[in-house]
């Protein structure tokens, strides 16, 4: 629909219900290895995300406070802030969304995903190898002895795609309720780093 959507309320309901916008495949300008500057003019005239006056690589919504919305386009590679070279390109793409009303699914980051990007990055998504899923068995037993239950209640997962790497996580509360989960685009060559990460937590 070409509708532009014009209140932080209609994109959290429409990354929520999976109302489809229109986005053409092939398009899409800010993705991972592109310059801050075509970054910046991609999210300025997305009809999605609309950025706020003074607003240019990182844009927040909130419908209320308990329905937050965030796209965050940054030069740092995936995971923990390290020291070094960027390359002067975007690395990293982040989409988080927190909602203590209807909560935060799996496929509503994966509709998410396909609301800001695109049928194209969607596809290379949808068709990506699994590296890494957590937490398993033993990251359950882990946490519960050593008394960490909130690395229990993080769930995720590690996608290599042809084109880009995907890491998508939630987090639920103690009634098993996930309120806030992310979905985060980067480049392949960053995959090593954020794999050993994880695996290490």
């Amino acid at each position: 629909m070409g509708k532009r959507l014009k209140h932080p309320a209609q994109i959290m309901s429409s990354l929520g219900m999976g109302i489809s916008l229109l986005l053409i495949a092939g398009q899409v300008q800010a993705l991972p290895g592109q310059s801050p500057d075509e970054a910046e003019a991609w999210i300025q005239s997305h009809p999605t995300l609309r950025p706020a006056s003074g607003e240019k690589l990182l844009i927040r919504k909130s419908a209320t406070p308990a329905q937050r919305f965030q796209f965050r386009s940054s030069l740092l590679q995936v995971g923990r802030s390290s020291p070094g070279p960027t390359g002067g390109i975007i690395r990293t793409e982040e989409i988080s969304i927190y909602d203590m009303i209807n909560g935060v699914t799996v496929a509503r980051l994966q509709e998410a995903l396909r609301a800001i990007y695109g049928a194209v990055i969607y596809q290379d998504y949808i068709n990506a190898r699994v590296v890494y899923q957590y937490p398993d068995r033993a990251n359950v037993n882990q946490a519960v002895n050593q008394k960490t239950p909130l690395l229990a209640e993080i769930q995720g997962e590690v996608r290599e795609g042809d084109r880009y790497a995907y890491w998508l996580e939630i987090a639920t509360n103690d009634n098993g309720f996930a309120y806030t989960g992310r979905a985060t685009v980067f480049l392949k060559s960053d995959l090593p780093k954020l794999e050993t990460e994880l695996r290490g937590r």
